[in-house]
């Protein structure tokens, strides 16, 4: 998210930005490039960030970056509108990727209807695996196909407020699919975050068991050698929560301290 102020100090990439969108349709009319425009503001009111109300905010496509306010404000984003809202349909689906944890590497529905390709005669298909691997494909590594990895939810959660920045209260989202329930995109970031962080926090309804140690939560949560302690698995159960693989993966499943310092709130 670019406002108009900033991107006037950036003589070279506003340049750049202005040749590729008016030289390059063949690709830039795939990018969602948005002008969020505060031009107009005479029957609007403007609010102490400077953002005009919904009844003069004005989004529209455009290949022009000349907006005339420094109060605008520009998406630069692969998906646009319209394909985020499809997107986060299935996403936050807790029949396809949204698990109690987090989101799935792969959605939940190939539990049942796996997805398959035929290549020069030979079928080849892709099922969701929740946990380890059950194949022994790239040498039984292949556990993209179900399992919570941290750094994916991260991103996610991080491009969800991005957009927020952007959109604010005039884009909402049922969350969960299905619910009823509408939310800002900032709001399903928080309520995914909320979900990763579980992983570590003691469960009153499961005996102050960790979700993360699984079978083993009992030694976690009463025996005094153990009790408090934590691992930093390399993924975690696609439905249970359980950490799988190495479990010192401090450089990317530590992503769950930072997660909480920024704002864990139990939703």
């Amino acid at each position: 998210v670019l406002n108009e102020e900033a991107l006037q100090t950036l003589d070279g990439f506003k340049d750049r930005l202005g040749w590729f969108l008016s030289n390059r349709k063949d690709l830039s009319r795939h990018i969602g490039t948005i002008v969020q425009s505060t031009a107009d503001n005479r029957n609007g009111t403007v609010d102490a960030s400077g953002v005009t109300d919904t009844t003069t905010r004005e989004f529209r496509r455009t290949s022009s970056i000349q907006v005339g306010t420094t109060s605008a404000k520009r998406l630069l984003a692969i998906p646009g509108k319209e394909q985020l809202i499809s997107i986060l349909k299935y996403m936050l689906n807790e029949d396809e990727f949204l698990s109690p944890f987090g989101i799935r590497s792969l959605s939940r529905v190939h539990s049942s209807q796996p997805y398959e390709v035929n290549v020069a005669g030979e079928l080849f298909s892709v099922s969701y695996v929740p946990g380890e691997s059950n194949s022994y494909m790239f040498g039984g590594n292949s556990n993209w196909r179900g399992p919570i990895w941290l750094p994916v939810n991260y991103l996610l959660i991080e491009a969800l407020e991005r957009y927020d920045l952007f959109y604010g209260p005039l884009l909402t989202v049922e969350c969960p699919t299905g619910s009823g329930t509408k939310m800002s995109l900032r709001e399903v970031a928080a309520f995914l975050r909320e979900r990763v962080c579980r992983l570590f926090l003691p469960d009153a309804n499961q005996g102050d068991k960790r979700p993360c140690f699984g079978r083993d939560g009992a030694r976690y949560a009463e025996d005094e050698h153990f009790k408090d302690l934590l691992l930093f698995h390399e993924y975690f159960h696609g439905d249970t929560g359980a950490g799988l693989g190495a479990s010192h993966q401090t450089g990317w499943t530590s992503l769950v301290a930072r997660m909480m310092v920024e704002g864990y709130r139990p939703l």
